[in-house]
């Protein structure tokens, strides 16, 4: 969605190809990515095509980058994306790893529902993270989800696959 938010200590807005240097600090790291549904980025190249071709005007889907207020640096994206088969919201959210321990994904994630909330009923948002992430976990729980059931998930490229907790939280 084509939207810009802003909270406390961030700017939320879309992400474009213009911002691929930046994306690629976080999507070529491996501590990062470790965990993430896609590889870990090897080239800027790579990074501004994924960003060129995803749909800014999609209403199902609050997909955008997080800008540090106070060094104006893109530092992470993340959001929801509506899922019309279960009727629900599924969350997901990446940041560069030295703003991490901050509070800031909690924080961008109540301002994307809150803007979600303003135009649409939000009746579920469900998210899923490795176990071993326990970060991701806390973020949710931050947000006041809570476990629903264990699963797993695997890379989109079949390299690894990781035990996963599946956190839910009704509206």
């Amino acid at each position: 969605m084509n939207v810009t938010i802003e909270t406390e200590r961030l700017i939320i807005r879309p992400v474009v190809p213009e911002d691929a240097e930046a994306v690629f600090i976080w999507v070529s790291d491996p501590e990062v990515t470790k965990y993430m549904l896609y590889s870990t980025y090897t080239d800027v190249e790579s990074t501004r095509e994924w960003l060129a071709g995803r749909d800014l005007e999609d209403e199902d889907s609050y997909d955008l980058g997080f800008v540090c207020k106070e060094t104006g640096e893109l530092i992470g994206m993340g959001g929801l994306v509506y899922e019309p088969d279960e009727d629900l919201w599924t969350i997901g959210y990446n940041l560069r790893k030295d703003y991490w321990g901050r509070g800031l994904v909690p924080e961008a994630m109540r301002g994307i529902i809150a803007e979600i909330q303003k135009k649409r009923k939000i009746r579920e948002i469900r998210g899923e993270f490795a176990v071993e992430n326990a970060k991701s976990g806390r973020v949710m729980e931050k947000l006041g989800m809570h476990f629903l059931k264990e699963s797993e998930f695997t890379k989109f490229d079949g390299s690894a696959t990781f035990p996963s907790n599946i956190y839910v939280k009704e509206m």
